[in-house]
């Protein structure tokens, strides 16, 4: 079973939780928090929790929650060995792992509804690196 990282803010935990219970017998999710939703939380602090076991080992995986996606991800994007993508539709997921190497998808919960959520992880758990001319890019960054 893949472990895959996970982490919320409050805007982000009832959609962090759905994740777990839809995809519990498919992945080991190690959660980082938060552990609820009515207790307001600063998202940098969770966002950084996830990327240092992120980029600990380059086969590990996270998801990041907040209410856009956007500050999880700029937050994230600010270590090295870390490509967090806002990830919206199958498209754009697909796209980040393809040609970006995403280790990181993030999802804004008050954006996106949960079912496409589901569909963008499926995709971003699945999707391998395309490599070649996308490798000396992601070099780059």
């Amino acid at each position: 079973m893949k472990k895959i990282f996970i982490s919320s803010d409050h805007a982000g935990y009832n959609l962090k939780e759905q994740i777990k219970k839809r995809f519990k017998r498919k992945f080991l999710f190690d959660d980082l928090g938060t552990d609820n939703s009515k207790i307001s939380v600063n998202y940098p602090d969770y966002a950084h929790k996830l990327c240092r076991k992120i980029s600990s080992n380059s086969k590990n995986m996270g998801i990041l929650v907040c209410g856009s996606g956007m500050g999880m991800a700029m937050a994230a994007n600010k270590h090295k060995k870390i490509r967090a993508a806002v990830c919206y539709s199958v498209k754009n997921t697909k796209l980040s792992r393809l040609h970006n190497n995403a280790n990181i998808i993030t999802l804004g919960s008050r954006l996106t509804k949960k079912n496409i959520a589901f569909k963008c992880i499926e995709v971003f758990v699945n999707t391998k690196f395309e490599g070649g001319r996308h490798k000396k890019r992601v070099k780059k960054i």
